[in-house]
């Protein structure tokens, strides 16, 4: 397994979808970028956290202050940092080798990780198809992809770089030494070290996919560490874009950003294209620099309009686990995407990966919370230009909490797609 870069070999593109006749490769309605790993999930087991925390002998005092992640002790009080506020997060660990040995310890899943492989495979439940970059291939990914979506992968040998998962539920418990935690709400960490995605080498030949596309995704990108080489590669993606219709939407996807300069390069770079700029609650909270209240209509759209001075897209999109809404210019066409978002979202929240497109209906019958329904008629009756949409009220015994930001991206591209 290849953990480097052989220039000399030509980057994977297979397998596209021709159209048998002309031999030119078919465009999809949806394309989704950049990145994409395999995901170790591990299930939560309380006997082996609390045995770790008394072998390395964790005390309360530990969990102040974040810290760099260079061992499985620091690993293991950054767990315990986020369970104790029910928060989620991702974060850089120093080597690949901390993630599969700590995931050694816990009965564990491989899965498809990444927002664009994710994104395809909640489209798929709905009858829809996306072209994919990757950056990363091994023979995990190429059996877990949609067998239906054309991709190209820039990486030029197999690599093997995994993230570890940790999802935890509500009311999880951690007692040992003196530490008592009760998780207060359910969530879920990312921790990863990825030189592909840290790279995030693109190939050229993905801007073929894009010319009848509706809409393109764009993310993965925080998880570089460079600045010159962002621009660099900001300035590959451009010259794909110039392939992109004009009337496609740009949706742009945040995440939990090595350096949060960044996000400013990245914004600056695509300003002329972004349509649509697209964040959860944590990653809300990292660039307000605080918490507010999901519930305060008041106290959120102050909050909107001071990212909307900052960051440059016709709409910002904000999606949580009690709605999700859109906010500036155009707002109100979203309304269809923000509601196939939630949907999707809350249906992969009750059923995992075994969802079905039964069960995507089930979830769309059911009303929103009656707190979520009173929020979404306050933000209407605020502002014209903020489109909300309430979520259903659920409460599974074995809630799912990975990838529901990339489920949410999925059920809004299909609504673009269609």
């Amino acid at each position: 397994m290849h953990r480097g870069d052989e220039s000399c070999l030509p980057p994977e593109v297979r397998p596209l979808q021709h159209d048998g006749k002309s031999g030119f490769v078919l465009s999809q309605r949806i394309a989704l970028g950049f990145g994409n790993n395999v995901d170790l999930e591990i299930a939560w087991d309380a006997e082996t956290i609390n045995n770790l925390v008394a072998d390395y002998a964790i005390v309360a005092a530990d969990l102040a202050g974040e810290r760099a992640i260079t061992n499985e002790r620091e690993l293991l009080i950054s767990i315990l940092r986020f369970v104790q506020t029910g928060r989620g997060g991702e974060r850089f660990v120093a080597h690949s080798g901390l993630i599969e040995h700590f995931a050694s310890r816990f009965q564990r899943k491989i899965s498809l990780g990444g927002s664009p492989p994710r994104a395809a495979i909640a489209m798929g439940k709905l009858g829809h198809t996306a072209a994919l970059h990757l950056v990363s291939i091994n023979d995990e990914i190429r059996q877990l992809l949609p067998a239906a979506c054309p991709w190209v992968c820039s990486n030029r040998r197999d690599s093997h770089y995994p993230h570890l998962i940790v999802q935890y539920a509500r009311g999880a418990t951690i007692q040992a030494n003196d530490i008592h935690i009760v998780a207060p709400a359910a969530n879920r960490l990312i921790y990863h070290c990825n030189a592909d995605n840290i790279t995030m080498r693109l190939n050229a030949d993905f801007a073929d996919l894009l010319t009848n596309a509706r809409a393109l995704l764009v993310s993965g990108f925080n998880a570089m560490q460079s600045a010159d080489l962002l621009i660099a590669r900001l300035e590959n993606l451009s010259e794909m874009l110039q392939k992109l219709p004009a009337e496609a939407v740009l949706f742009c996807e945040d995440g939990g950003y090595f350096d949060a300069k960044f996000r400013r390069i990245l914004q600056t770079q695509l300003v002329s294209r972004l349509d649509v700029y697209s964040m959860n609650e944590d990653e809300l909270a990292e660039q307000l620099g605080a918490r507010i209240p999901l519930d305060d209509a008041q106290a959120i759209l102050p909050a909107l309009d001071w990212l909307q001075g900052r960051i440059p897209a016709k709409t910002l999109v904000l999606h949580t686990n009690r709605w999700a809404l859109a906010h500036g210019g155009g707002a109100k066409r979203y309304d269809s995407a923000l509601r196939a978002g939630v949907t999707v979202a809350t249906t992969r929240y009750c059923h995992g990966d075994d969802w079905t497109l039964v069960d995507y209906q089930a979830m769309q019958a059911r009303p929103p919370s009656p707190a979520n329904a009173h929020f979404a008629e306050a933000i209407h009756a605020s502002r014209d230009d903020t489109c909300c949409v309430p979520v259903a009220t659920v409460a599974p015994t074995y809630p799912t909490t990975i990838g529901l930001g990339d489920a949410f991206v999925g059920g809004f591209m299909t609504a673009l797609a269609d």
